[in-house]
């Protein structure tokens, strides 16, 4: 663009390529090459100047009858989220938003999965519409299958979590279901449930290779069994009801 001294054509032309779009029944996605790449970056000029800049590609889109989707900041600090998602929406009409994470802390690279889920569950709360998930790698290379595994279960939690705090229907369900199964003690059914049952029952068994305790007992090895508070809470009512009687 500075070599030919020109703009962008596809911004250019964007009635025409919309127009093409819409015969052909495609959703657009609008990027964001002005997000931030640092918590220093974030709400600054730049990222709301080409958020309205965004916002008017969305009238245009729909204008046309073209469907369209928003990307939204990576790098923005908790206390932001908020304010950022609201902005978007009011700009954009509500245009379905995507967020990368956002990463909410610079400092924990080797654990940005953890750092941008933090964020993802906070914009999701806030109207994220899709959530971009980010690896253990990010920062630092490309990630290998584990990683990636690693991601999309910390952005399956960030989601989930999203939708519990938003009230959608039926989004606690599986959370009362896992109560359920823990009062039970019902450690197939607690696996089953679970977003990464593989990883979980993995880690049971690992604590009770160290015991001679069968499948299925009363407790796990987090409180023991003399002071296993659901144990416990059961013995009482099982003696409550036999003095009862």
């Amino acid at each position: 663009m500075m070599e030919n001294k020109a703009e962008n054509p596809l911004y250019t032309h964007w009635d025409e390529v919309m127009d093409i779009l819409a015969e052909h029944d495609v959703t657009v996605s609008l990027g964001d090459g002005l997000r931030p790449g640092c918590l220093a970056d974030a709400s600054d000029a730049a990222q709301f100047g080409e958020l309205d800049v965004l916002g008017e590609l969305v009238d245009r889109c729909r204008e046309r009858g073209v469907q369209v989707m928003v990307e939204g900041p990576g790098h923005v600090p908790f206390n932001q989220i908020q304010m950022n998602m609201e902005r978007q929406q009011e700009v954009c009409k509500k245009a379905p938003f995507y967020v990368l994470g956002p990463v909410v802390t610079d400092i924990a690279p080797g654990y940005d999965h953890i750092v941008s889920a933090i964020g993802a569950t906070a914009a999701a709360t806030y109207g994220a519409s899709l959530l971009c998930y980010v690896t253990p790698a990010e920062h630092l290379g490309l990630p290998d299958a584990e990683e990636v595994h690693q991601g999309c279960i910390a952005y399956k939690i960030a989601a989930h979590a999203g939708d519990v705090a938003r009230g959608l229907p039926h989004a606690r369900e599986r959370d009362d279901a896992m109560s359920d199964a823990r009062a039970a003690f019902d450690w197939d059914r607690q696996f089953e449930i679970c977003l990464d049952p593989k990883r979980a029952k993995e880690r049971w068994l690992k604590t009770r290779a160290f015991t001679d305790e069968a499948h299925g007992d009363d407790h796990c090895s987090m409180c023991g069994k003399q002071f296993c508070a659901v144990r416990t809470s059961r013995r009482i009512k099982k003696l409550a009801a036999e003095m009862s009687s």
